[in-house]
């Protein structure tokens, strides 16, 4: 597994914890997931081109 591959992984696991809907993560709102999830489009979009 490339580095891009795993970082990839850790970053969509870590975007599951921090979504809203778990108990522990419920008052935080939609600002952790939406961070993550945009470092996870853009590592996704930088895998695909290759520059990762």
């Amino acid at each position: 597994m490339t580095l891009g591959t795993i970082l990839l992984i850790v970053l969509i696991l870590i975007l599951i914890g921090a979504i809203p809907a778990w108990p522990h993560s419920r008052s935080w709102g939609y600002g952790p997931s939406g961070g993550l999830g945009l470092v996870v489009v853009i590592l996704l979009i930088l895998i695909l081109l290759g520059y990762v």
